[in-house]
């Protein structure tokens, strides 16, 4: 199930009650910038923040995120009257209202996540990989993935660039776009998370290059 994030000092349902009728898995987080760290840790596929009561404090956390070049995607929950308060678009990717119905969520959401996949329906193959950059959507022989946001680009990324070396440091930059603070140790525990979701039929398509780092082969 896909993982999205709500950081907000209120209750989902004064929030955004709309999310509670989404099949997703909600991680709740207090409004705070070290909230996100949290956030980044968990591979949420989009970050919800909440600027109702405190837009100054939400228009802060948006900042740092965007500050971060995560590529996370943020949806900033905003009320009308606060519409013009402060430039959004700068910082965020897509608003709602609090009283957004569940029609409305979805296809914002719909349209943001075509956004992230650049919108050309274009399809990366890796052997006998299929990986649609506009859906997010996997498929190995045409049976589909559950790969997390993360797992994602990082399979996407090396399968854009088969036969070339990444050093772990690079693959933070390329990937999480910036130094993330969990280190390199976050690129070993997203590919070993990924090869066990390819199994053994497929992980070898990601490749180890003892001390240099990873690489993906397109030799199936």
């Amino acid at each position: 199930m896909a993982v999205w994030a709500l950081l907000s000092d209120r209750s989902l349902d004064r929030a955004l009650p709309a999310l509670a009728d989404l099949s997703v898995d909600l991680k709740h987080e207090p409004l705070t910038v070290l909230s996100l760290t949290h956030v980044l840790q968990i591979d949420a596929l989009a970050v919800f923040v909440d600027a109702v009561e405190n837009p100054g404090q939400a228009w802060s956390v948006l900042s740092e995120l965007h500050e971060r070049k995560t590529r996370l995607p943020a949806v900033v929950i905003v009320d009308r009257d606060h519409l013009e308060r402060y430039p959004w678009h700068e910082v965020a990717d897509e608003f709602v209202f609090p009283g957004a119905p569940v029609a409305e969520l979805t296809v914002r959401l719909a349209m943001l996540r075509r956004r992230a996949g650049a919108g050309d329906g274009a399809v990366v193959r890796l052997g006998s990989l299929a990986i649609d950059t506009e859906t997010y959507r996997v498929t190995a022989d045409g049976r589909p993935l559950d790969l997390t946001f993360k797992e994602f680009e990082l399979l996407r990324f090396l399968a854009q660039h088969a036969g070339r070396v990444y050093t772990r440091p690079g693959l933070l930059r390329e990937v999480w776009g910036y130094d993330f603070y969990g280190g390199t140790r976050t690129v070993d525990v997203h590919v070993r998370r990924l090869r066990a979701k390819l199994g053994p039929e497929y992980e070898h398509l990601i490749q180890t290059v003892r001390g240099v780092g990873y690489r993906a082969s397109d030799d199936d």
